[in-house]
Order: structure tokens, then C-alpha cells, then sequence
């Protein structure tokens, strides 16, 4: 009998691919954890502490895990007022076994991340919380903090603002939380360091993801790119002026899906006109092709509260999957400066890619990898894909009792926001709390003020203010409460029913009249994210309940299914009841999750290449920072002149001096390389169409010229050294052209560059020729 039990719970995970770890061995260990609360109970702090240091010494004993469970509890209890449920410790169990756990939205995440990241400290591991923003990094570690002091576990934060010894201060901590962003970054700086032991990053050995599939899914498509200044931008307003006159469909087209746009044979005439009769496609006229082309991009594809704010006389990007300001990242490629004179305001430098990384490559760099989140079953096959992780399905401490009502469709916006507005009027009526989910800063204002105009007051939430965002949530379950939001993935706060207390009268109230009511002003392009906005209501048993308006003029179905079913047909308020058009909406996103899969998947298709070219390079490096190879090829190449500046250094800096001027090339060959990489890239359609292979042909061009890097680097850097001059008594470095970047900052860079259709490949055909247009 117990044979044919083990033969059925193995068919089931056979089967059952998407959430596949078994959690029978965990559960199993539940009795012995609460055994032992008794006897930990009685402790004295110091006690608890010295049990914790005791688990560093016994790492393979076989009940190690539950004695770590054990101590993470009581030390929780004690230090934060939060006895973690059984289901928690299940949750801590899974991400020490090296799983991403799916818990439901309060059910406690943080601190099962917390109790999972002692455990690996106490294991002898220097152990990375990574986080989708810095607001989670730091509140997540202060708000952890006492339960690691009793734990004897140190522990530290890295944020946007954080300095280089603030930043090194937290990397030598055991348990280091940080921005995926920041942490990669702190990467990407650490391998443009010149003096050895300025990396602030220690070598990677364990990372635990928070909201780990967006993290590990969303954030992937977009490459982490370092830039340095290079020379003061330019702005181009006569341009961006012209191209303001132009309108869509008579001067210019758009793709449908909205990436690209193109001048018209009429709208090629009209900005030639406008420049004084210039030909854009002469010798004569290329550099204004170039700029025109960036200009158009700004005017057409980058909408004001949609992908960018303008705040304190600057452009501020808004990170798409987050919802939030990206302080230092700006747009590539002269980007910046045309969005700048569309915005008519000052330029800031322009740059040059010093390096990049991709997200998948920067967790790979870790031996042990878990997670966190509330929505990793429906990308499960992603996970593994990419990651080999496996999905542990943890269920809830309570049963979620949240009323999720059918989609309500309309067939026009102006429809859909009229019966959101009519909505939230008549559930406000009844006192209840509402959250609205909106998609961007435009439209959460807008809806804001279309409820100011039916007199209801909304706090909104969005990267204008996201800095208050802790008070607006705290209050967003308060009675008759109205919050707008956009993006709340990755937001990691807890809404709790009647305010920041979650507790007295104002909850009872609140459960009375049915809980949060969410309200998503349009579906999102993954159904994870969907989820997530649900899963704000209907926390750790409570009533809820929620609702997705859509309409057939939504982005999500004009870019994933624009063709709607023939014959539908609407009542008077413009809503929709064909049976057919709510598994439209749903093919819709569908497909746009398929496309940035697939954008995913191509990114690291090429991406892989580089990667190892990279950690080839940093071999190479890495001997040259942290030894005297540098030294070592000026004396062997340079010889006289290496004597002669020998005698003349009294402060014994040759060295230092070799070393920088070897890893000046190395750096600068490399960002030739990736120059390269990117016009190959662009160009990669063309070899498409001609029948080619794109990633082999890649490959081929790819290759060779990364075997040419550390040869004419020496070459380069041998010639540098050899014409150095001594004034009294030092070297100017700058003068004899080993530049520093002034400042470095981070890219937005939206990489989709490798669509094999057609269309895409048209496209990429029109890239090609702006950038060798506009190549100085």
C-alpha cells in the first residue's frame, strides 16, 4: 500500500510540473519545532543568542533545521511581537532548501526571509536579500533588524544614496538587503576599480529574492547598464520644435506595438523644409537624420507621466515594472537629450557604455539561489528554464474567503472610466475601503480627479510621491478610504483593514462591510501581475473582494489581440456581455506574455555570449589589479623608460601608474567591444533576411574581435606608458589620456532587439540605418 502511495505522489509531481517540491519533509518537522518552544521560551536573551552561535558548529547535524526554525520563531516572538505561523516556518524551510516559495500577500514573506537568511548566515554564508526597490531594502532590513541582533546575525542595507564606504559597511555584514539595481551595479563599478581593495561587493554565495518573480521574470528583460560622462549633451531644440509640428498618420507611422516609429515620405519633406532644405539622406544632411530620428522616438514613444516625470527642472524615468522613479537612470544613445529638448529643458552629459550585465547573469554569479513570492506557480517553467529553480507552493495559515468577481468589459475608455467612477461612488456609499490599481502616473491622476469632480477625495500613490508611501498604505484599509496606485507588484506592503492598527473597532467595521474592494482599472500585462493587485485584499483570512474593468480600447488588447470578435454588441452604458470577449481579453494577454518571454529568452540567447567574453576579461583583470603584470609588461617592453622613470618617481607610484594605465585600456577596449556587440546587434535582421542564422552569425562577429582585446589593450598601454613625462616629481595621467569618467549613471534599456519576423526585422532594418547615420 505505502509503495503504490510513493508511486502516486511521484506520478503527481510528474505531472504537476509548475509547482513540483513536495513540502511532506518540512511538514514532518513541524511537531518536533513546537516541542522545543517550550524550553527556548525560558532563555535569557543571551541564552537564545549562544544556542544561535551553536548552530555554526553544527551545520550537518541532522536536526539542524529544526533548531534553526525553532530559534527564528522565539527569536521573532521576542524581538518584533510576530510568533511566526507554522506555515512561515514551512516557507523559511523551502528557501533553506534552495526553492522559491509562493505564499500568499500577507502571509508573513519578510519575515520568512529573514529566519531563511540567518540560517544561511549561521551556515558561514555572506547572504544578499535582494529586493525590487530600495524602499524594501531598507525597510526590511531595519524593520529585521532585532530579530538578527538576537540571532547574533549582523546585518546591513545598500540604497541609492548610500556612499562607497556606507556601501562596503553593508557588504561586510553577513545578511546585506538591497535593490537588485543597486546591487548589480555595485558589480558593474566594482570592475572598473584601479586600485586594489576598492570593490565594495564581496564574492557572491547566497541570494534570497524577494518578490522573486519579479525580480527574476520582469526585471530580466531589461539589461543593467553602467554609462560614464563623456562630453557635455547637446541639445537639439530647432529639431525637437519641428518634430512637435509633425502629426501621426500624415508625417509619421507607429507600429502597432508601439516601439517604432518612421518619418513618411511627406514628413521627410517637411522637416527638410524646415531645416533650410536640407537632404536627411545625404553626407550633408546625416547628422540632423540622426537627430531628428531621436527626436521623433521622444515625440511619439515617450508619453510625460507615462515613462517620465519632469521634477525639479530634470527628467526622472519611471521604471515600468515598478512603478517607481529611477533616480539615475537615464535613456541611451542621445535619447535623453532629445526628451530633454522636447521638455525644453537644459541638457545633461552625454555618455558611453562603460559596461553591462543582465539580471540572470548577475544571480547566476551566486552558488545558492531562493526566493519569495506570492505569484511563482504561472511562471514556474520560466523559473526552472532559466534558473533551475523549483516552485514550493506554501498554503495559508487561513483560508482566503476574497470574492473575485467576473471581468466587466466595455467597449470604449471614456466608457469603462465613467462605470469605475459610478463604481467606486456606490461601493464607497457602504463605508468600505477601496484600492484601485491603475497602470501609469497619467492615468492614476486623471481617475483622481474625475473622483475629486464626483466629490470623492482619493490619496493616490505613484512615483510623483512614492515617497510617502508607507503612510498612504497604512491607511488604505481605514473606512470609506479611497487609494489610487499604480503598479502595487513589488510594493511588499500589507494593507490592513481599518488602518495602520489593523485592530480595534475601525477592523471590526471594515469586516462588516465585506473588507478591501479592489478595483484594476484595465488588466496588466501578466496575469501574475493581476494576482498580485487581488491579493492586496482577502490578507490571512480576512473578507475581500475585487474586480478588473477592461475595455476594447485598452492598450493590452490593441497590442495583443486587437482584432475583437465581429458582431459584439453593448448595452447603453457601453458594456459589453458576448460570451466571447472575455477569453479575448484573455488571449490577449497571453500573447503580450509571450512576447516578453520571448524577449526574455532572446535576451539571454545573445546575452550568454558576452557573459562568458566578460568573465574571461575579468581573469585578466583581476590579475592585473591585484598583482604587477602591469609592471611586469612595462619593464618588459619598455624597459629603458621604466628605468628612467623609476629614478624619477620618488614616491615609489610606477606601479600604481602601470596598473592604472593597463586597466584604462582594458576598460576602454572592452567598451569599444560592446559598441561593436550593439551595432552587430542592431544590424542582425539584415544577415535574417538574408537566410542566415542571426545567433550564429553573431557569434561570428562576436568571437574574433573579443581575441583581439587583450593584445592591442598591452599594445595600447605600452605606447601610453612610453610617452609618459615626470613634472616635478609626478605624472598627469589625464594629460597623457588615461580618463576617468567625471560621474557614471544607469541606462533604461528596453533590449528586444533579436525578433526573427518579419516585421521586426523591418524594423531593425530602419535601427540600422539611424545608427550608422548617426555614428560620429
Amino acid at each position: 500500500m505505502s509503495n503504490r502511495k510513493g508511486i502516486a505522489a511521484r506520478l503527481r509531481r510528474l505531472t504537476d510540473r509548475t509547482a513540483s517540491v513536495d513540502l511532506t519533509r518540512y511538514t514532518k518537522l513541524l511537531p518536533a519545532i513546537g516541542e522545543r518552544e517550550a524550553d527556548l521560551r525560558k532563555l535569557s536573551d543571551e541564552e537564545l543568542g549562544a544556542a544561535a552561535q551553536h548552530l555554526r558548529e553544527s551545520v550537518d547535524d541532522k536536526g539542524w533545521l529544526t533548531d534553526m526554525c525553532a530559534l527564528g520563531r522565539e527569536a521573532a516572538d521576542r524581538a518584533i511581537g510576530e510568533r511566526p505561523f507554522d506555515v512561515q516556518l514551512l516557507g523559511a524551510m523551502g528557501v533553506l532548501s534552495g526553492h522559491v516559495v509562493q505564499m500568499a500577500t500577507g502571509e508573513g514573506k519578510t519575515l520568512v526571509g529573514a529566519i531563511a537568511a540567518a540560517g544561511y548566515a549561521l551556515r558561514g554564508n555572506h547572504v544578499h536579500v535582494v529586493s525590487v526597490n530600495d524602499y524594501l531594502a531598507r525597510r526590511d532590513a531595519e524593520w529585521m533588524r532585532p530579530v538578527y541582533d538576537l540571532l547574533g546575525v549582523t546585518v546591513g542595507f545598500v540604497e541609492e544614496s548610500s556612499t562607497h564606504d556606507e556601501r562596503r559597511a553593508a557588504y561586510e555584514c553577513e545578511v546585506t538587503y538591497g535593490a537588485v539595481s543597486e546591487i548589480g551595479f555595485d558589480v558593474l563599478r566594482d570592475r572598473l576599480v584601479v586600485v586594489p581593495g576598492d570593490e565594495v561587493a564581496p564574492h557572491p554565495e547566497v541570494a534570497i529574492i524577494d518578490e522573486a518573480d519579479s525580480v527574476l521574470i520582469d526585471e530580466a528583460r531589461v539589461p543593467l547598464v553602467l554609462a560614464g560622462s563623456v562630453d557635455p549633451g547637446v541639445a537639439h531644440v530647432e529639431i525637437a520644435n519641428i518634430v512637435r509640428r509633425l502629426r501621426p498618420g500624415q508625417h509619421y507611422e507607429l507600429d502597432p506595438d508601439r516601439r517604432n516609429v518612421w518619418l513618411t515620405p511627406l514628413g521627410e519633406s517637411e522637416v527638410e523644409t524646415a531645416l533650410g532644405g536640407v537632404n536627411l539622406y545625404d553626407d550633408s544632411g546625416s547628422d540632423r537624420l540622426a537627430s531628428v530620428n531621436l527626436a521623433l522616438h521622444a515625440e511619439a514613444l515617450l508619453t510625460r507621466d507615462v515613462d517620465y516625470l519632469v521634477r525639479n527642472g530634470a527628467v526622472q524615468l519611471i521604471n515600468q515594472s515598478r512603478g517607481r522613479v529611477a533616480v539615475l537612470q537615464r535613456w541611451p544613445d542621445g535619447l535623453q537629450a532629445a526628451v530633454e529638448a522636447k521638455e525644453q529643458l537644459p541638457p545633461s552629459d552625454s555618455g558611453e557604455i562603460l559596461d553591462s550585465s543582465t539580471v540572470q547573469a548577475l544571480i547566476a554569479r551566486y552558488p545558492t539561489v531562493a526566493g519569495m513570492t506570492g505569484t511563482a506557480v504561472a511562471v514556474a517553467d520560466t523559473l526552472r528554464e532559466f534558473y533551475e529553480l523549483e516552485v514550493a507552493v506554501i498554503p495559508t495559515d487561513q483560508e482566503n474567503i476574497r470574492i473575485d468577481e467576473p471581468d466587466r468589459i466595455f467597449t470604449t475608455t471614456e466608457k469603462k472610466l465613467a462605470a469605475i467612477v459610478a463604481e467606486i461612488e456606490r461601493v464607497h456609499a457602504d463605508g468600505r475601503p477601496i484600492l484601485i490599481g491603475t497602470q501609469d502616473v497619467a492615468e492614476s491622476e486623471a481617475l483622481a480627479e474625475l473622483l475629486l469632480q464626483a466629490g470623492l477625495k482619493a490619496a493616490v500613490l505613484n512615483a510623483r510621491n512614492d515617497a510617502e508611501e508607507a503612510k498612504i498604505i497604512a491607511e488604505a484599509g481605514a473606512p470609506s478610504a479611497i487609494t489610487v496606485s499604480t503598479q502595487m507588484a513589488g510594493r511588499g506592503t500589507d494593507i490592513k483593514l481599518g488602518g495602520h492598527t489593523g485592530a480595534g473597532p475601525e477592523y471590526d467595521d471594515v469586516v462588516s462591510r465585506g473588507g478591501l474592494y479592489v478595483i484594476g482599472t484595465a488588466r496588466y500585462q501578466s496575469s501574475r501581475l493581476d494576482d498580485q493587485l487581488r491579493g492586496r485584499a482577502g490578507r490571512q483570512g480576512d473578507p475581500g473582494g475585487s474586480v478588473f474593468f477592461a475595455s476594447l480600447e485598452d492598450e493590452l488588447v490593441l497590442m495583443g489581440a486587437p482584432d475583437v470578435p465581429k458582431g459584439v454588441v453593448a448595452d447603453e452604458d457601453g458594456e459589453v456581455s458576448d460570451r466571447r470577449v472575455p477569453p479575448h481579453v484573455d488571449h490577449a494577454q497571453r500573447v503580450l506574455e509571450g512576447v516578453n518571454l520571448e524577449i526574455h529568452r532572446n535576451t539571454w540567447r545573445y546575452t550568454r555570449l558576452i557573459e562568458r567574453q566578460r568573465d574571461d576579461l575579468l581573469e585578466f583583470r583581476d590579475a592585473a589589479l591585484n598583482g604587477d603584470a602591469a609592471a611586469e609588461l612595462m619593464r618588459a617592453e619598455a624597459a629603458d623608460h621604466y628605468a628612467k622613470l623609476e629614478k624619477e618617481l620618488e614616491d615609489g607610484s610606477l606601479e600604481q601608474i602601470c596598473r592604472e594605465i593597463l586597466l584604462f585600456q582594458v576598460d576602454r577596449m572592452w567598451a569599444d567591444h560592446l559598441a561593436f556587440l550593439a551595432d552587430v546587434r542592431d544590424s542582425i535582421h539584415l544577415r535574417a533576411l538574408g537566410k542566415e542564422t542571426p545567433i550564429d552569425e553573431f557569434h561570428r562577429a562576436a568571437i574574433p574581435e573579443f581575441h583581439k582585446i587583450v593584445d592591442e589593450a598591452k599594445a595600447q598601454a605600452v605606447q601610453t606608458f612610453s610617452e609618459l613625462q615626470v613634472t616635478d616629481g609626478k605624472v598627469d595621467l589625464e594629460a597623457a589620456g588615461v580618463l576617468k569618467p567625471s560621474s557614471t549613471w544607469t541606462y533604461m534599456v528596453h533590449d528586444n532587439p533579436f525578433d526573427a519576423s518579419v516585421g521586426h526585422a523591418l524594423a531593425g532594418m530602419r535601427s540600422a540605418l539611424r545608427k550608422r547615420f548617426g555614428r560620429r
